[in-house]
């Protein structure tokens, strides 16, 4: 597998890990689990970076020093594929022949490493995109600032590229096709998984998660978790919130808004912007800006929550919905992307059309005007997020990768007549 521009190691939440970041590592220890040994290179963040760590059994994560440790932007992150890719094929160079049968780039920037790797080493490529640059442009938000065209270009040459395609959903694969002219017979959609047993509703969850988070038993709590960038739309929910409290100046007392996550991608260039929005808006005694957390700590945030807010302009699926709905915790989220798939409307929570900070209050009032909403919905969540378990995830890539050897073969001996 191939991670250049974040590490599997890395905390999601923070700078540009998220929700690739749990996507690589449940897969890959799920596919270890399988029997499918798992290597996965990213770069080098840090100088005491070791060559190589230990994810779990039959999971190596190795650290390919390009360019400088910190502070590099993702956007400069194209001119250090080159010495990426050398320290690739350096490390392939001490193996022995045919030591690895496939290759698995995630995001556009691996894929080009994916891609001449694929070749030298005569196997096959399969590339998951994560995200869209096209898709990502033609629902930016208003503070964003559009994918550059050399991202474009580069996406199109390794659709083309590519063996297989693994697309999150149905949406993302009519994506790739409409986008980007994909061969409908290299696609594969694969939904991502939950990890269910960290992910889970628990006895006494709601109450015993609030007690140790601070947070009264009786309030109503909307939750958002994610960077924090315009194309999560954070924002959305802080504008909802004082929409609702325009139109309710006595549930003041009782609301909490926690924002779980950091600044991330273009929110980095105004890291301060949710805060001083917050303040204008006269909402910040409400809002709980909380730094990105472990896995574990996150999911005591999803069983404390009332619900769950994803008002994002792009999702190619949307993991933290999936992860809340598991901790039986319902979602309202923007109806874009894999969210439709992720989110059952009026089952486990709600989907929103547009990004009208005033539809979101709508919603967030059936919550208040309604005690047993969230543990109605909830229960449903629950029940639907235990059809997206990693182990289902994984056997279902596995399928991918012997048809992408497959087709991989057929192609060879047609170019050899």
């Amino acid at each position: 597998m191939l991670s250049v521009h974040t590490s599997p190691l890395h905390q999601p939440g923070t700078g540009d890990a998220g929700g690739m970041n749990v996507y690589i590592v449940e897969l890959a220890k799920r596919l270890a689990q399988q029997d499918i040994e798992v290597e996965i290179f990213t770069r080098a963040t840090a100088a005491g970076d070791p060559p190589s760590v230990e994810l779990a059994p039959g999971v190596l994560v190795r650290h390919i020093a390009a360019g400088p440790y910190e502070g590099l932007a993702k956007e400069d992150l194209p001119a250090q594929l080159c010495p990426f890719t050398h320290g690739v094929m350096t490390a392939w160079a001490g193996h022995h022949p045919g030591h690895y049968d496939l290759v698995h780039s995630h995001y556009w920037l691996s894929g080009h490493v994916g891609w001449l790797a694929s070749e030298r080493w005569g196997v096959p490529l399969v590339h998951a995109m994560h995200t869209m640059a096209k898709v990502k442009n033609a629902a930016l938000a208003e503070d964003d600032r559009p994918e550059p065209m050399a991202r474009v270009i580069g996406e199109q040459q390794i659709v083309a590229a590519a063996d297989k395609l693994i697309a999150n959903t149905e949406e993302e694969a009519a994506d790739l096709r409409r986008h980007y002219e994909a061969d409908p017979g290299k696609l594969a959609v694969v939904h991502p998984g939950v990890n269910l047993e960290r992910f889970r509703p628990e006895a006494d969850g709601r109450a015993a998660a609030r007690r140790r988070l601070s947070i009264p038993q009786n309030a109503i709590v909307p939750l958002f978790a994610g960077r924090i960038q315009p194309l999560k739309a954070p924002d959305v929910l802080v504008r909802a919130v004082a929409v609702l409290l325009d139109q309710e100046p006595a549930l003041r007392d009782r609301l909490v808004v926690p924002i779980v996550g950091g600044p991330s991608g273009s929110g980095l260039d105004r890291p301060e912007a949710l805060h001083k929005l917050a303040a204008r808006l006269g909402v910040c005694d409400v809002l709980r800006f909380q730094p990105p957390v472990d896995q574990q700590s996150l999911a005591d945030w999803y069983r404390a929550a009332t619900v769950l807010v994803m008002p994002s302009y792009s999702e190619s699926f949307g993991l933290v919905a999936i992860e809340a709905q598991a901790c039986g915790t319902p979602v309202v989220a923007a109806a874009v992307g894999g969210l439709p798939v992720a989110v059952r409307d009026g089952c486990t929570g709600y989907l929103v059309r547009g990004h009208d900070p005033r539809d979101y209050a709508q919603v967030l009032r059936r919550f208040v005007e309604n005690p047993g909403l969230s543990e109605k919905l909830g229960a449903a969540a629950a029940r639907h997020a235990r059809c997206f378990g990693w182990e289902a995830a994984a056997a279902d890539t596995a399928e991918v990768y012997a048809a992408a050897q497959d087709a991989h073969r057929r192609h060879l001996r047609s170019a050899h007549g």
